[in-house]
């Protein structure tokens, strides 16, 4: 395996060592994390290896699918629509795409599809495996599909379909499809190696994703997984319908697909340079991502308590998780953090009272429903050493 590369920020040498440490694993691979804080980039590491041969050295540059990461970055997209003057957040989603006010979901607004209240969690009708990859298919998917419950009642995390539920007003408000929008929009003016769609000359960049070997997760991760086991419920149809979303992490036509709830292709760096500005407002500097009122928006809790989908007590502003009150579900700082983990390990976050943006990738996936253990320890690490600069 190889030695932890990059910079490091003498003050925060501990963070390096547990760094390191969790390499020592025998089943780990490869990893990255990168955290800022102000203006400033305090450790930008990366360490293992990217195959699964175990054979290529993770690189600067390597990149690695983060799943739900990806999720706020949408979020921001769409709320850029809302800044624009395109759209309310409680205008009803079907005054911008018309085939959706069916089934029951006329009056669903936007401010319910981003905070997972709108009872769309999932889809009940089994969706053909290659549908997966097709926009037009999954969009009529999602526009058929009838609410699990009475939208705005209660709330439940949409692992999937929140590529669609938020991805297709973004198309037809900004006439792009979501990867290329966030790619003028987003990551392009903050300098984000952050890809929804992965273009053909960077595919040898990703890092090969496996899982972790004879790993439970907490009690939390056990119940989600008891509940995997009904294939009519909503547990199962969420993380399982279309078939293909278990196998297709490793197959370019996940990696160049635009499904902006789930496929986001980046790294370590690129996570943190989204948060560092979302801790500062959404601008920072040149860079602008979002007008300050609607950042503090997205920070305000709109719905908390037991997730109809994930069967743990989760809480969602407008797009992001915000900080739970269970260690699992924590992001290891202060009560006003807010980001997003992703499936398997990886996690981006801003506390803006400490002024951090984090990201951690990896590319050996833990069970875990919310932090994985490894991002938990190296953040709460991070926030170790500032309380000793303070």
């Amino acid at each position: 395996m190889s030695q932890v590369q990059g910079y490091y920020d003498p003050r925060f040498e501990s963070v390096r060592e547990l760094f390191a440490q969790q390499q020592a694993d025998p089943q780990a691979r490869g990893s990255a994390l990168c955290v800022t804080v102000g203006g400033d980039t305090v450790l930008d590491l990366w360490q293992g290896v990217m195959d699964k041969d175990n054979s290529r050295v993770w690189e600067q540059d390597t990149l690695v699918n983060v799943f739900s990461c990806t999720k706020p970055l949408g979020a921001v997209a769409l709320l850029q629509q809302v800044e624009a003057g395109r759209i309310g957040l409680d205008d009803p989603v079907a005054q911008v795409w018309p085939e959706f006010a069916q089934a029951g979901k006329e009056q669903i607004t936007l401010r319910q599809l981003l905070s997972h209240r709108a009872g769309l969690s999932a889809i009940s009708a089994p969706v053909a495996p290659e549908a997966l990859f097709d926009w037009q298919a999954m969009t009529d998917a999602v526009a058929a599909q009838a609410p699990w419950w009475t939208p705005g009642e209660l709330h439940g995390y949409a692992p999937l379909t929140y590529a669609w539920l938020i991805g297709e007003p973004l198309r037809r408000l900004s006439g792009q499809m979501p990867g290329d929008y966030l790619r003028e929009q987003v990551c392009g003016p903050l300098d984000m190696d952050f890809h929804v769609g992965v273009a053909e000359e960077d595919l040898a960049r990703i890092a090969h994703v496996s899982r972790l070997r004879n790993q439970h997760g907490d009690e939390y991760a056990r119940a989600l997984f008891t509940a995997m086991g009904d294939p009519q419920g909503l547990a199962w149809k969420a993380f399982g319908n279309p078939s293909s979303l278990q196998n297709s992490t490793n197959k370019p036509a996940w990696q160049q697909a635009q499904i902006l709830a789930a496929n986001g292709t980046g790294n370590a760096r690129s996570l943190a340079r989204f948060w560092q500005v979302m801790a500062h407002g959404g601008r920072l500097g040149g860079a602008y991502l979002l007008d300050p009122e609607l950042v503090n928006l997205m920070r305000q809790e709109h719905s908390a308590g037991m997730d109809k989908t994930l069967q743990c007590p989760t809480r969602f502003g407008l797009g992001v998780m915000l900080e739970q009150q269970w260690q699992g579900g924590s992001f290891g700082m202060g009560d006003n953090a807010f980001g997003h983990p992703g499936a398997g390990g990886a996690l981006g976050f801003a506390d803006p009272d400490a002024q951090v943006g984090l990201g951690y990738v990896t590319n050996t996936m833990g069970p875990y429903v919310l932090t994985d253990p490894r991002a938990g320890e190296l953040s709460r690490a991070v926030y170790r050493c500032l309380r000793e600069l303070d």
